[in-house]
């Protein structure tokens, strides 16, 4: 299983004013996780333009456990569980200093032909080529 995992100092201008990160701008953390998992297996967003494919998220899902508070690091784990249909990715964020989880999240990706425009239901090769896995 590949992860991968990030370190951010909450910055002042992602919180509120009770200094608590609002809520959307967890989705701006799992991106930057997201995009450190997919560096790691050199399929980042560019690579993925040149091979031909886009990769939009189709399904989000996060549960808020704990607040993220202004001047506090967080980790950030971005995990791949699944990649023959799509890419599933898990995300968990703790507070460095504590531990404390604060909250769960997963994206769903599928591939989409640039040339087509159409969905492909099985992962294109170069997903597995750039994994070092056979095709099933």
């Amino acid at each position: 299983m590949r992860s991968a995992e990030i370190i951010i100092d909450v910055p002042f201008f992602d919180v509120d004013a009770m200094q608590v990160v609002w809520h959307g701008h967890y989705v701006k953390y799992l991106e930057v996780a997201r995009c450190e998992l997919l560096r790691s297996f050199n399929y980042d967003y560019t690579e993925m333009s040149a091979s031909g494919y886009m990769w939009p998220i189709v399904d989000m899902q996060i549960k808020y456990v704990g607040s993220a508070l202004f001047a506090h690091k967080i980790k950030v784990i971005a995990t791949l569980k699944e990649w023959q249909n799509r890419l599933k990715i898990d995300y968990l964020i703790t507070d460095v200093a504590s531990g404390k989880k604060l909250t769960k999240a997963s994206t769903i990706q599928v591939a989409i032909d640039m040339n087509s425009k159409e969905m492909c239901y099985e992962s294109p090769a170069v997903l597995f080529d750039k994994l070092g896995l056979s095709r099933p």
